[in-house]
């Protein structure tokens, strides 16, 4: 409706330039980065939140990682009562326990914005670091037992206090790192992106008026919450619930409560927490609010005030509610999981919603040890490409990261091989069976790092490693995610997750990730898709006669 003091044209020119500071956010923080997984694979997230901590815009980046940010200023707002913020003030918090959110690999900075004196808004970005030590290079162990074992926790503390330098937790930070110049590279892009935005804050400001903008925000806000509730009176109403099994065997379960006014995901009746595949309850909420937003309105802004609909009830102590001082390492691949999850318990009340499965996994991926070239420690982190699942009318895309990773990209092999000093023997689509239907699963990739020095290491975290991504309507199941180490002479040892692994000069890394699955039985697929993927190389002579009863 918008506020009768204001003409709502003013209000849309601010909530896209909102939308504008947080893109440039994002651009300095990528373009001042040392690490590739930030400036290459764009494993960041940018915002801008109000007074209170809800998100009002974001730039690009993981839509998991834009979710966190408003949670971590509503933990640093807790911890720090807005009486002792004050201008030029600067927070950091990697702590799931204390506003982090994820795992320890990811930093948030976070920075108020003040004018006339008040409190009126916040900038903040998260990005995935190297290092930030732990028991392995990478900081990512599947052994880990307890958050301690993860690496250094900074608590939603002042990094800078009115403008000046917190030194000690400067120090502290750069001695718990095996990386420490690329996590000081790191630190002051992301300090560099906060600060570019609170000065494009407070040109807005100065330009409407501190309180335009904050109604602007507001009236942002009252829309997102109006577009979700229009679309929540469209779903069929009632309790609906869903069980999956994963690859070790345990059974994820949901149960979605669908009202007029409300969309309620209980999570309560699920396995205790184990290990370091955890997730924060404020990462559980992120999952549901993609999934939220996937089956009610894509295009409507995906502020605070659209989530405002849904609730998430969980138990503490259990897979989607880590509870102190459980490890969240890998932290992902639980919200991946719930985030499938949600979907398909939906799926099946809201028609042509949700695909055939996908490889769905962030296909984790730390490799280090010493550079063959100039002896220093290096670490590569990569999240993987994989096949997404057909749908009715078209065939699933090949080569893409998973929906709930979003706006990434693979690290180039000629950085790869600069940077890390391992050589890139492969990039191809996987050529493994499955998939097929009247539209087939889009492929995964098979990825070879060949090893140049000793004193390497592997450290991996797949899922969909036993259980496939499904088929739908008699569509064929794709094929599973996994990792070889090939050594000379030696027989292939397979992998879906491990802590460093050697590795020697020599040995080969591969990398396997999985086709999605098919849409519809595959005797429908016509004779001149058939042709079309043997000339392109999606499918073999011996699987068309087998399948599609089509000689090559």
């Amino acid at each position: 409706m918008g506020h009768p003091s204001h003409d709502q044209v003013t209000f849309d020119i601010i909530q896209n330039a909102l939308e504008a500071i947080a893109d440039e956010m994002f651009v300095v923080q990528r373009k001042t980065s040392m690490s590739a997984i930030i400036y290459e694979v764009l494993d960041l997230g940018t915002g801008i939140c109000d007074a209170k901590g809800d998100i009002a815009a974001s730039g690009a980046g993981i839509p998991a990682f834009i979710g966190v940010l408003d949670k971590a200023v509503t933990a640093i707002l807790k911890k720090h009562p807005p009486e002792t913020i004050q201008p030029g003030d600067l927070f950091a918090s990697n702590d799931p326990y204390w506003g982090g959110v994820t795992h320890l690999n990811d930093m948030i900075l976070a920075m108020p914005v003040f004018a006339a004196g008040r409190l009126v808004a916040w900038t903040a970005n998260i990005a995935h670091w190297n290092d930030v030590g732990g028991l392995v290079p990478g900081s990512m162990s599947s052994d880990a037992t307890e958050i301690y074992q993860e690496g250094v926790r900074i608590p939603a503390v002042k990094l800078m206090e009115a403008g000046r330098p917190n030194q000690a937790v400067f120090d502290i930070l750069y001695v718990n790192t095996r990386l420490p110049a690329f996590l000081k590279g790191d630190l002051w892009a992301g300090i560099a992106g906060v600060r570019i935005g609170e000065r494009r804050l407070q040109e807005l400001i100065a330009k409407y008026g501190v309180d335009v903008v904050i109604a602007a925000i507001d009236d942002f806000m009252d829309l997102g919450e109006r577009r979700a509730r229009t679309a929540l009176k469209g779903l069929t109403k009632g309790v609906f619930t869903f069980a999956e099994e994963q690859d070790d065997g345990a059974v994820y379960k949901v149960s979605i409560e669908i009202t007029d006014d409300a969309f309620i995901v209980d999570l309560r009746d699920n396995p205790d927490q184990s290990g370091s595949r955890n997730s924060s309850l404020e990462g559980v909420v992120i999952a549901a609010q993609l999934a939220f937003k996937a089956v009610t309105d894509t295009d409507a802004p995906g502020n605070g005030g659209f989530f405002r609909p849904l609730k998430v009830v969980t138990r503490p102590g259990s897979v989607f509610h880590v509870v102190e001082p459980g490890a969240l390492g890998y932290y992902s691949e639980v919200e991946i999981r719930l985030f499938d999850l949600i979907l398909r318990c939906m799926a099946r009340y809201v028609p042509e919603l949700v695909p055939a499965g996908n490889f769905a996994s962030i296909c984790g991926t730390n490799i280090g040890g010493k550079h063959a070239e100039t002896g220093r420690h290096y670490t590569i982190v990569e999240p993987q490409l994989g096949g997404w699942g057909a749908q009715r009318g078209r065939d699933g895309n090949s080569a893409m990261f998973s929906g709930f990773h979003g706006e990434t990209f693979n690290c180039p092999a000629e950085v790869a091989e600069a940077r890390y000093g391992l050589g890139v023997e492969e990039l191809a689509l996987n050529p493994a069976a499955g998939g097929e239907g009247q539209w087939r699963g889009g492929k995964g990739i098979s990825l070879r790092y060949r090893v140049r020095a000793d004193d390497n290491f592997l450290s991996v975290g797949y899922t969909r490693s036993r259980i496939p991504p499904w088929g739908v309507d008699g569509g064929l199941d794709g094929s599973p995610n996994f990792v070889e180490v090939l050594r000379p002479g030696e027989m292939p040892e397979r992998y879906a997750f491990g802590t460093n692994i050697p590795l020697r000069e020599g040995d080969v890394v591969h990398v396997v990730t999985g086709v999605g699955g098919g849409f519809g039985p595959p005797e429908r697929r016509s004779r001149e898709a058939v042709l079309r993927d043997l000339r392109d190389g999606y499918l073999t002579g011996e699987r068309a006669r087998e399948i599609y009863g089509i000689e090559d």
